[in-house]
């Protein structure tokens, strides 16, 4: 009996997939917990739609991440930091300010985990970080670092 998963199924499939099963092992176990529907013409229509519908969402963040790394590339996001004498800074600059920071200026939410610090920002200046908008799309984002006498 042909079988398509609606759930993650260990050692069968993933879920979306069309597998062939025994008929007991579908009537007993597969139909009945719901982990999977018969292969009608209906539900093999359904599902045709639903993956079109899934790749067209797909494409849709895709294109939207591209656009907002384009926006991201052509902007300095400004940040204050306290120094000392010397020019020594107290601390350094967080995934969670620069979020914040880019939300107040420019109105973009990143996410701070997304975003990627190589070194840790100790030093006023120019620097560049990277901030993963799309598991296919890494933006840099300029970041001018002042320092604020304390």
């Amino acid at each position: 009996m042909k079988v398509i998963l609606l759930q993650d199924v260990k050692s069968l499939g993933k879920k979306g997939d069309l597998v062939e099963v025994n008929n007991g092992y579908a009537r007993n176990y597969i139909l009945p917990k719901k982990l999977g529907a018969e292969a009608t013409k209906k539900n093999l229509n359904d599902l045709k739609l639903q993956k079109a519908h899934e790749k067209k969402v797909a494409e849709e963040q895709l294109q939207a991440a591209r656009d907002l790394a384009g926006k991201l590339a052509e902007k300095t996001l400004e940040l204050s930091i306290k120094v000392g004498e010397g020019g020594r800074t107290f601390g350094a600059v967080s995934t969670k300010e620069i979020a914040q920071a880019a939300f107040d200026q420019f109105g973009f939410e990143l996410d701070k985990k997304k975003i990627v610090v190589d070194d840790a920002i100790r030093t006023v200046g120019n620097h560049v970080v990277k901030v993963k908008l799309h598991p296919q799309v890494t933006a840099d984002l300029k970041v001018q670092v002042n320092g604020i006498k304390s």
